[in-house]
């Protein structure tokens, strides 16, 4: 497994960098339902998601709240990147590892706790005695981390900065210099663990190389007595050999996940994102984009799809932001976003009507100066006497009536109705595709390995949201309506045509 491994995982990384030609993506009408790209939401008949799924429920079998954990730890696997598990001691963290590696048929596991004593050769194995007498400077790797396909790092950042360094590039490059010479590696993963990060030069650039960012708290209190009762007499079982991968399994995936497509909305919301995250200074880079599409790639390539999905995109927050209040907020940015066009987000739309409730308001109160049928002005003294009255009698003096409300002709209401129905078809339009996207946000989650339930549940209920905000601007769209058909009419049309109400266009994304 050892080389072909490697290569492997130097496929996929190289494929994730090639920029593929998104599917074309149909037309809709200005409003109307967004068309979904090849794959949004249409999982094939795949033997190895059917596989993962199976391996999952394994690996998940006797964890108390560690199931997305679980998930994400395989993902980040099968991507040939790495994770890093950030939280306090007794959370699980080395069972997450030793489980893991049992996954991979032929596989070898290396596990060490780092500390500030900590030296290379606990890490990278001892020198050759042999090699040394010859004048060369090599290690005996047999067995330790160089030979390692998953490996548990405890207490990573501890090490010395000589041990950090060599695992850079054994992280990145899946080499190893070892005496003259560079070795190739056959590393899948790493799992590293750590209480917290440190802020210096060598240990960003570290940080850097871990894809996932997954914060492990303690069980919370309704999981607690859950843990309690797990039995701990009953061993947990590896999967059976027939389930676990091999290489061959791993190179169809690569090969499915570098013909994966990226919709074009797919890669406009991660622009969205990474200008997001830039305002909010947290950096994320080029590097790790490129790596985060490749990930994405092999999410839907595992579970059949020829295309990345809208949803995929809730894997980023733990991709992208360093720790959990960070990730937190990605993950409200996302679940706002996702199914959620800018053009007729419910904030624009109720700028648009109140433009429109603004004229109507308006039109109603307007008076114009009252003419009789003769063409001149009408003057009253009776109906307003009761108003005004005063010492000097100024209550019985002629005045003109200008009260009169002001009438508009059938052109004029025409006018306003026609750009209100526009604007109706314009909100069914929208109604309808949030509808539609809550709907398939609902069966991609049924069909999905990967998302994690609360997250799904998040931007569910947002859509819900969106969806009755939206008919609420319908309803008061309608009554505008009604209202502008209701004004006082000119006993004959003039055809005056007025200026269309000034708001918001809605025609851009």
């Amino acid at each position: 497994m050892g080389r072909l491994t490697h290569d492997i995982h130097q496929t996929c990384r190289h494929r994730s960098q090639i920029e593929t030609t998104p599917r074309r993506v149909r037309g809709r009408q200005p409003g109307g339902p967004q068309a979904q790209p090849q794959g949004y939401n249409f999982f094939m008949p795949n033997h190895l998601a059917v596989q993962l799924k199976t391996l999952l429920e394994s690996l998940e079998r006797g964890l108390v709240e560690r199931s997305q954990c679980v998930r994400l730890c395989l993902l980040a696997a099968l991507a040939g990147e790495h994770t890093l598990l950030i939280g306090p001691p007794g959370t699980a963290k080395s069972e997450l590892a030793r489980r893991l590696h049992t996954v991979f048929r032929e596989g070898r596991y290396f596990e060490r706790l780092l500390t500030r004593f900590t030296v290379p050769e606990e890490l990278f194995g001892p020198l050759s005695i042999k090699a040394l007498e010859e004048d060369r400077y090599e290690r005996h790797t047999d067995g330790f981390l160089p030979t390692a396909t998953i490996a548990f790092i405890d207490e990573v950042f501890k090490a010395n900065s000589a041990i950090l360094n060599a695992l850079l590039t054994l992280l990145n490059e899946r080499e190893f210099d070892n005496g003259a010479g560079r070795m190739q590696c056959p590393l899948i993963s790493v799992l590293g663990a750590t209480n917290e990060v440190p802020e210096d030069e060598i240990a960003d650039a570290f940080f850097d190389r871990f894809l996932l960012r997954l914060p492990v708290a303690a069980v919370s209190t309704e999981g607690f007595a859950v843990l309690l009762q797990v039995d701990k007499g009953q061993a947990w079982q590896s999967p059976d050999d027939a389930l676990k991968l091999d290489t061959a399994a791993l190179a169809h995936l690569v090969s499915d996940a570098g013909r994966v497509h990226l919709p074009a909305a797919v890669l406009s919301l991660l622009g969205e994102l990474r200008q997001h995250l830039a305002a909010q200074s947290i950096a994320v880079s080029d590097r790790r984009w490129v790596k985060i599409t490749g990930l994405l790639r092999i999410a839907s390539a595992s579970e059949g799809r020829s295309a990345v999905a809208l949803w995929d995109l809730l894997l980023l927050p733990w991709l992208t932001a360093p720790d959990a209040a960070r990730q937190a907020q990605v993950a409200d940015w996302l679940t706002a976003r996702l199914g959620i066009r800018e053009a007729f987000a419910p904030a624009r739309l109720s700028r648009v009507v109140e433009a429109f409730e603004r004229q109507l308001d308006t039109e109603r109160q307007a008076n114009d100066l009252d003419y009789d049928a003769s063409g001149r002005l009408n003057f009253s003294a009776t109906d307003i006497a009761a108003e005004i009255g005063n010492a000097k009698g100024d209550a019985t003096a002629l005045r003109m009536n200008y009260n009169r409300r002001r009438r508009y002709g059938d052109t004029h209401i025409a006018a306003r109705v026609d750009q209100l129905d526009a604007l109706l078809r314009r909100i069914a339009g929208y109604a309808a595709e949030v509808s539609g996207h809550r709907t398939a946000l609902q069966t991609f989650a049924a069909g999905s390995l990967w998302l994690d339930p609360g997250l799904t549940q998040q931007a569910a209920t947002n859509l819900s949201r969106t969806e009755a905000a939206v008919q609420q601007l319908a309803e008061r769209t309608r009554a505008l309506r009604a209202g502008f058909m209701e004004l006082p009419r000119l006993p004959q049309d003039n055809g005056a045509v007025p200026d269309p109400v000034v708001c918001e266009a809605l025609d851009t994304e």
